[in-house]
């Protein structure tokens, strides 16, 4: 875990208190879950546009592992994706309110966050996302995982809860709802997770803070 100085949280923005509560979780607990949190209005905008890009056509079928190991395996996750970039003023807005979390927990918990990538997620009825970790074998660039959720009127009976386990010998986990506006982040390398099947079309935005790892043949790309 996380050992840092608690320092009190400075509420010169109106998000300073979530983020302040969301470093204490990460520093005490490794994780953190916050119903409702976001902003209503980028939510909404969020909501928007992914409405858009499924008008478009732009998601595809998720994969697992990364540039040439890439491989789809329908019997591990079903879902289908599309990442999330500035080109539009929903995106924007997004990708620089999570910048403002990046900065905020660089400052208060010195994580070293040095960009961050997400991705709008689809899950279609009967879709799901058996166990498993963020962080990619031999690679320790994704450090801090999050979820967000842009479901309305989500009930019990759809399913598609995150269960967030709290390392490897954990087998009840933490039960997460998929409700409109909830945040949920954990650290990539100790929080194994899955998403039991949905009954409903499930909507998220997921995503990763991420090092820099560099090397003289790859330069990772700056939040």
């Amino acid at each position: 875990m996380i050992n840092t100085t608690r320092t009190p949280p400075e509420f010169g923005d109106p998000n300073d208190v979530l983020f302040s509560r969301i470093a204490d979780d990460i520093r005490t607990k490794g994780y953190s879950v916050n119903p409702e949190a976001l902003p209503e209005n980028l939510g909404e905008k969020l909501y928007q546009l992914l409405g858009s890009m499924a008008k478009k056509q732009a998601f595809n079928k998720s994969s697992i592992g990364r540039d040439q190991q890439l491989i789809q395996k329908g019997t591990v996750r079903g879902d289908e994706t599309c990442w999330i970039t500035d080109e539009s003023a929903a995106g924007r807005e997004w990708l620089g309110w999570m910048h403002d979390l990046q900065v905020f927990l660089n400052r208060r918990l010195f994580l070293g966050l040095f960009s961050f990538e997400s991705h709008f997620s689809h899950y279609r009825a009967g879709g799901f996302y058996k166990r498993h970790l963020d962080a990619f074998q031999g690679e320790d660039n994704r450090v801090l995982s999050t979820v967000l959720y842009l479901n309305h009127n989500w009930e019990s009976k759809h399913g598609g809860e995150l269960i967030l386990f709290n390392g490897k010998q954990d087998l009840e986990g933490i039960n997460v709802k998929p409700n409109f506006g909830t945040v949920v982040l954990f650290l990539s390398e100790e929080f194994p997770h899955e998403v039991v099947a949905t009954h409903n079309d499930r909507y998220s935005v997921a995503g990763w803070f991420c090092l820099n790892t560099s090397t003289s043949k790859k330069i990772d790309p700056p939040s």
